[in-house]
């Protein structure tokens, strides 16, 4: 009986010897040590301010409208009052508590520029904006969920340019929506799409369709159908700190549109002066055609 319970214990050592080895009597090295502790994700805390100018007709005020809706992290502002005070708009996004601004500031009730900023220290982005359509002057038939994150996409364009890189990463910043925005909802269900095409930067939003509607039932067929809204930017200058500083990139080619309706004015006026000499050069041929009154004339005769 002694010899069987000997041979037990004995087993029973074996066994402990075979299993695993517990955390604490491993040896590991500095490295391993390393890889074992968990790294704290990133987190993306951007918020963008969004206010405009005085001066914005219902386009302008529609397309802000629309922008808030697609961008869940945007906190929007009262109107600036001076344009010329743009010092004090990196002070508003500080005390909203947001990193990231755009400004739309309204000249002559008809012209639009975007100003698009990271706070407080640079860098600053102006933009003519052209060609605004907004949501409900479109009326496209995609749609999508409000509140929720889309994809930012880039052309292959922006990676060509020094400006390009620039404009795409304070993009990124500005309509990247933060997972832990607090309005933001956890669906991607479109797209924001930028393009370089003919120097200026197009903008488009389309919704992500997994399935075709006519065919409900049918297999998944990814596709794409525009939403709105969609506008046109003209890059005009990019300056080295918020709404100020030192000059980066200024675009050679851009034309502001009041040169361009100058330019309009004069052409026309020039048509009125050439319609105006030709009258003049016209009465003045009609003066040296008329002929010398006749001494037996009729008038002269029978006087």
């Amino acid at each position: 009986m002694a010899s069987v319970l000997k041979a037990q214990k004995a087993n029973a050592a074996k066994s402990d010897k075979k299993g695993k080895r517990k955390a604490e009597d491993m040896d590991l090295d500095g490295d391993e040590e390393q890889t074992l502790q968990v790294r704290p994700k990133k987190k993306n805390k951007q918020r963008v301010l969004m206010l405009s100018s005085r001066g914005v007709t219902h386009r302008m005020r529609h397309l802000m409208n629309d922008i808030e809706v697609l961008l869940p992290h945007v906190k929007k502002d009262a109107k600036l009052d001076s344009k010329s005070q743009l010092h004090l708009l990196p002070e508003l996004a500080d005390l909203n508590n947001c990193n990231n601004t755009l400004y739309f500031e309204a000249r002559r009730h008809e012209d639009l520029y975007l100003w698009a900023a990271k706070t407080p220290n640079g860098p600053s982005i102006k933009m003519h904006v052209q060609n605004v359509h907004t949501m409900d002057e479109l009326k496209m038939t995609g749609n999508c969920l409000k509140g929720s994150r889309g994809i930012v996409s880039f052309d292959q364009a922006f990676d060509e340019t020094e400006w390009g890189r620039l404009t795409k990463e304070v993009f990124t910043h500005i309509f990247g929506v933060p997972a832990q925005a607090r309005k933001a909802k956890p669906f991607i269900d479109h797209v924001l799409t930028f393009s370089i095409v003919d120097g200026k930067i197009w903008f488009r939003n389309y919704q992500i369709m997994e399935k075709d509607p006519l065919q409900p039932n049918g297999p998944p067929q990814t596709s794409l159908v525009e939403i709105g809204p969609r506008f046109v930017l003209t890059p005009i200058r990019i300056f080295e700190g918020a709404f100020s500083g030192a000059t980066v990139f200024s675009n050679p080619e851009f034309v502001s549109p009041s040169a361009v309706r100058s330019a309009i004015k004069r052409e026309r006026g020039n048509k009125y002066g050439m319609r105006k000499q030709a009258e003049q050069d016209r009465s003045g041929r009609k003066e040296l055609r008329r002929l010398e009154e006749d001494e037996l004339a009729v008038s002269k005769v029978f006087s």
